[in-house]
């Protein structure tokens, strides 16, 4: 007899067929099978976020709110009925945890306001159920944010902290958290005596301790009154409450702490003097970015700690900071958020002192950071170029060439391409630094498509990035040859940088002037660049000076005219016609207006450009005094030889003794 084969297995269902099958079972006429779903389905879906995506594009979510909807209206089966509230209300919360889109489709079918309802619920596993699962939607930025202000808010508020069930507590300190904005909520907060109650959970379990300090940290944030009300004794010692809080077990209860701690150090700097205590948070969080569950928060939570406070910077410096943060770097590969953690600590560091960019670079690490130019997250990338930014502040390394190499430059032209504006952005940051390399490095930014990508960025329609790409070509133009200077013009022309120097945004004109200034500073060819196109430039420069009114684009404009009245007569003379028209009454001049001005800056660059076009040796030197007499602007500068700044007393009385000589000269 032949030997029989048994039949193989039907192949499963497909993974759509069963999860389709899976929420049609939640509208099942058996309460049973619906409870079976919904336990079914928050187990798959737990911690993971494809499961997650996938239920919600099947629209899983509002047949749970009906679910939970009825099921809180009541039911003949009482118990029954609680275990489709709590497993429903879990299934929503799973949806929420850590996850925007499930926090949307949360909100959109209903979810939020039946859960909000579920707190005051007779069943305390019920509450429990739902105050978690609010908790993980108060997570979200998505969360709505609470009025404390209206109506009977706070009581509810105060009602919520008051709960003996912690879950309920931890849900009043989040929603705090999530919430809390401006300083009048802070105050009304505090005033009616939120921060006691807050305090009084640090004595509680993790939960608690946590939901807590994340709370007093965002009451406490930019509010010195708030932070006096806090130290006062009735609140029994509650920075040291804190303080022991760094020394926690737990770790994440540890960077909370410091946290709080840190708002308190930045919000009132008389606060936390103490040198032990900063040098504490140093280490404490040096040690939490080894830990697997805080890790990628503690090095944000040390950057703001350091961020531009020198003192601070020195001490991480002497704790070896630098070099701890590095060798996180060389054990790679980091998770993004951990190592974007890491890059924004090491730019911090190195903000201000450069002795950390000194030692940033001795551990040659800069290569890490190149590398981190090209990284798949936009917030990585963006950390990069920040870092790149501050570690090129140095005018020392500058001047050395060091970073106007194709390792730099290529990556860095690459990102201003990038489809992430703030990318873009950062990027554009990082090259406005190595472009003003004082070498003759200049040519490979160039080559590299540079210039090309940055005059395309200054007709953005986005301010941020027209304003920075053009101080980027500014810093580009810093000290370049003149055949440099025509290459960039001719990328640039002369139509697009005369619209910019009108642009609406007065800080792309202040960018704009200062492109010119550097454009005609040198010799003579270099002054000629105004005077293209029918003197293009000359004439729009002239326009802002006549009816600009802040002060840095007045000065930047003064400024191109100093160095063009620095030419010939031509170029005097031109400058003398911009700055007096014809048609214009001299005794109201611009330039006059400047020499009166309460900036002591735009004063400068005003008698800077007297110095200049009453030079004693120009031919034309007489014919422009006098006309400066008749403006008034001679009587002015005799005003001005005692001027309290010394910039502009010096010029004033070197613009006055030439236009005496030119007036001696001419008799």
């Amino acid at each position: 007899m032949p030997a029989s084969a048994s039949s193989p297995p039907p192949p499963p269902p497909p993974t759509n067929s069963r999860h389709e099958d899976l929420i049609g079972r939640l509208s099942s006429s058996s309460t049973h099978a619906k409870l079976k779903a919904l336990r079914d389905l928050k187990n798959q879906i737990i911690g993971n976020r494809t499961k997650k995506l996938c239920f919600l594009k099947l629209g899983a979510v509002p047949p749970i709110t009906s679910i939970l909807s009825s099921a809180a209206g009541g039911g003949d089966d009482a118990e029954l009925n609680v275990s489709l509230i709590i497993q429903s209300a879990a299934a929503i919360g799973s949806f929420a945890c850590g996850f925007d889109d499930g926090v949307k489709a949360v909100l959109d079918a209903g979810g939020f306001n039946i859960l909000l309802s579920l707190i005051s619920y007779p069943n305390d596993k019920v509450v429990s159920a739902a105050a978690r699962s609010l908790k993980f939607i108060y997570q979200s930025k998505l969360a709505p944010r609470y009025d404390f202000l209206q109506g009977n808010n706070m009581e509810f508020i105060q009602s919520l902290l008051n709960s003996e069930n912690e879950n309920v507590t931890g849900l009043g300190a989040s929603i705090i958290t999530h919430s809390c904005q401006t300083n009048m909520q802070q105050k009304a907060l505090s005033d009616t005596g939120i921060i006691k109650k807050l305090i009084f959970m640090l004595g509680g379990s993790v939960t608690q301790k946590e939901a807590s300090l994340e709370s007093l940290a965002t009451i406490l944030k930019g509010n010195p009154d708030v932070i006096l009300k806090f130290m006062e004794p009735e609140n029994g010692g509650a920075l040291g409450t804190v303080n022991e809080l760094t020394k926690d077990k737990n770790a994440r209860t540890r960077l909370l702490a410091c946290m709080c701690l840190i708002v308190i150090r930045n919000s009132s700097p008389s606060c936390l003097q103490d040198l032990r205590i900063k040098t504490k948070l140093i280490l404490i969080l040096l040690e939490l970015l080894e830990d697997d569950q805080v890790g990628d928060e503690a090095p944000f939570a040390l950057s703001s700690l350091i961020a531009e406070k020198e003192d601070l910077q020195v001490l991480a410096f002497e704790a070896n900071v630098i070099d701890k943060l590095v060798n996180h770097l060389r054990k790679g590969p980091l998770l993004s958020r951990r190592l974007e953690g890491i890059l924004i600590a090491l730019a911090n560091m190195c903000s201000r002192l450069e002795r950390c960019r000194d030692r940033l670079l001795s551990l040659e690490a800069v290569k890490f950071v190149t590398d981190a130019l090209s990284q798949d997250s936009g917030e990585v990338r963006a950390a990069a170029c920040i870092c790149l930014k501050n570690v090129s502040r140095s005018v020392k390394n500058l001047s050395a060439g060091l970073f106007m190499n194709e390792n730099f430059v290529v990556p860095l032209v690459r990102l201003l391409f990038d489809d992430l504006t703030f990318v873009q952005v950062s990027a554009l940051d990082a090259i406005s630094n190595i472009v003003v390399d004082f070498l003759a490095h200049k040519k490979i930014f160039m080559q590299c498509g540079g210039v090309k990508q940055l005059v395309q960025l200054s007709k953005s329609m986005d301010s941020t990035i027209r304003v920075k790409a053009v101080c980027a070509l500014r810093n580009l133009t810093f000290l370049v040859n003149d055949q440099c200077k025509e290459e960039i013009l001719s990328e640039l022309t002369q139509l697009t940088l005369g619209s910019l120097i009108c642009d609406p945004e007065t800080c792309v004109q202040e960018q704009s002037l200062a492109l010119v200034r550097n454009l005609v500073d040198g010799p003579l060819d270099s002054i000629q660049h105004v005077f293209a196109a029918d003197a293009l430039l000359l004439h729009a420069v002239g326009q802002q000076l006549q009816s600009a009114s802040k002060a840095e684009v007045l000065i930047q404009g003064m400024y191109v005219f100093t160095n063009v009245a620095s030419g010939n007569e031509v170029h005097k003379e031109a400058v003398m016609q911009e700055l007096f028209p014809p048609l214009a009454n001299d005794s109201e001049s611009v330039m006059l207006k400047f020499l009166h001005s309460d900036d002591s800056r735009l004063r400068t660059a005003a008698v800077w450009a007297l110095v200049n076009l009453t030079f004693p040796s120009s031919s034309g030197a007489f014919g422009r005094v006098m006309k400066l007499r008749n403006a008034g602007v001679v009587s002015q500068l005799k005003n001005m030889v005692n001027d309290p700044c010394l910039d502009v007393k010096l010029r004033a009385r070197t613009a006055l003794g030439q236009s005496m000589t030119s007036d001696d000269g001419s008799t």
